[in-house]
């Protein structure tokens, strides 16, 4: 092989990246989004936490293929990020963060 067909340090480091971008904010926007929808969906609690779970899987598959579709990784951490915050804003606004006390 010649030296202009291998990858260099900073290509590895760019895919190196996204690979932990991928595994860390993919499963945090999965995290995040499994217990929104376990707090709003108008159904049973049991039902509404297996169908959060589920959806989880999905959300998390198109995290890792967004992280590898965009332009950038900058760009890939900012939208995750951005979701991540719009995730925990509603959590907030359900309540999820309030410490309730059993009767």
């Amino acid at each position: 092989m010649s030296a202009r067909s291998m990858p260099g340090l900073t290509y590895r480091l760019a895919v190196a990246g996204r690979v932990v971008l991928a595994s860390v904010g993919g499963y945090g926007v999965a995290a995040l989004s499994a217990a929104l929808l376990a707090l709003i969906l108008p159904m049973p609690r049991s039902e509404a936490v297996s169908t959060g779970t589920l959806a989880s899987f999905a959300i998390m598959a198109g995290a890792v293929i967004w992280v590898f579709a965009a332009r950038t990784l900058l760009h890939a951490a900012l939208v995750l990020g951005l979701i991540a915050v719009l995730l925990g804003t509603g959590l907030w606004l359900a309540g999820a963060f309030t410490t309730a006390m059993a009767p």
